[in-house]
C-alpha cells in the first residue's frame, strides 16, 4: 500500500512547475531525449533521498528548529529565481544528434551526456532546500509511515512516480518541439518565467517571518 502512495504522492509533486521540471524540458527541448530522461532518473532519485529523509528524523529536526525552513525557502528561491531566468534566456544550442554508427566514440558520447544528465537531476533536487522541506511535510504530515519498512517502500514508489512523471514531461516536450517548430523556443521561456514567480514566493514566505 505504501508504494502505491508514494507512487501516487511521486506523480502529484511532480505537477507543480519546479527545477526539476524546468531541466528535463530544457533537456528534451535543447539537446535530446537521452539526456532528458537522464535528468528525469536523476529528479527521481534524489526525490526518494529526500522522501526517505523525512522518515528518518529530518522532520522532527526542522520542527527543533522553526527558523530553519524559512531560511531554506529564501535560499531556494535566489537559486530558482537564478535558474529560471538563464532557462527564459536559453536557446537550442545543441545540432541534431547524428546517427549512431555503433562506434566506441559515439558510445562513450551518449554515456557522457547520460551522465551529465543525471547528475543535474540529481543536483537540482538536492540543492533545493524547498523540495527537502516539501517532502518532510508529506512524509511526516500527510502519508506518516508508521515504520521505517513502510518509509522505504513509500520512498522507492515516489522514485517510481517521479521518474514516471518526468518521463511523460520529457516525452510531451519533444512531441511539443516536433509540432511546434521555431515557436517551441517559448516553452523554456514560459517555464523559466513561472519558476522565477515560484522563487519570488518562496522568498516572500522567508520575509514574511522574518518580518513577522
Amino acid at each position: 500500500m505504501y508504494l502505491l502512495i508514494g507512487i501516487a504522492a511521486g506523480v502529484l509533486t511532480g505537477v507543480p512547475i519546479g527545477p526539476a521540471n524546468v531541466a528535463v524540458i530544457d533537456a528534451a527541448y535543447r539537446y535530446t531525449m537521452r539526456r532528458a530522461i537522464a535528468v528525469s532518473a536523476g529528479a527521481a532519485l534524489a526525490d526518494g533521498v529526500c522522501a526517505a529523509g523525512g522518515v528518518l528524523g529530518i522532520g522532527p529536526l526542522l520542527k527543533t528548529y522553526p527558523s530553519v525552513p524559512p531560511i531554506l525557502q529564501a535560499i531556494s528561491g535566489v537559486v530558482l529565481m537564478i535558474y529560471g531566468f538563464l532557462t527564459a534566456r536559453s536557446q537550442p544550442v545543441q545540432p541534431a544528434t547524428p546517427p549512431s554508427d555503433g562506434s566506441a566514440s559515439d558510445s562513450m558520447l551518449h554515456r557522457k551526456e547520460a551522465i551529465t544528465g543525471f547528475k543535474v537531476g540529481v543536483a537540482l533536487i538536492l540543492l533545493n532546500p524547498a523540495a527537502i522541506i516539501t517532502w518532510v511535510l508529506i512524509m511526516g504530515s500527510m502519508i506518516e509511515p508508521q515504520t521505517h519498512f513502510e518509509g522505504i517502500a513509500c520512498a522507492i514508489g515516489v522514485i517510481a512516480g517521479s521518474f514516471g512523471w518526468f518521463s511523460l514531461v520529457a516525452y510531451l516536450t519533444q512531441k511539443g518541439k516536433s509540432v511546434l517548430g521555431d515557436k517551441a523556443a517559448w516553452i523554456p521561456r514560459l517555464v523559466g518565467m513561472m519558476l522565477m514567480v515560484y522563487a519570488v514566493y518562496l522568498i516572500a514566505k522567508a520575509v514574511r517571518y522574518a518580518v513577522a
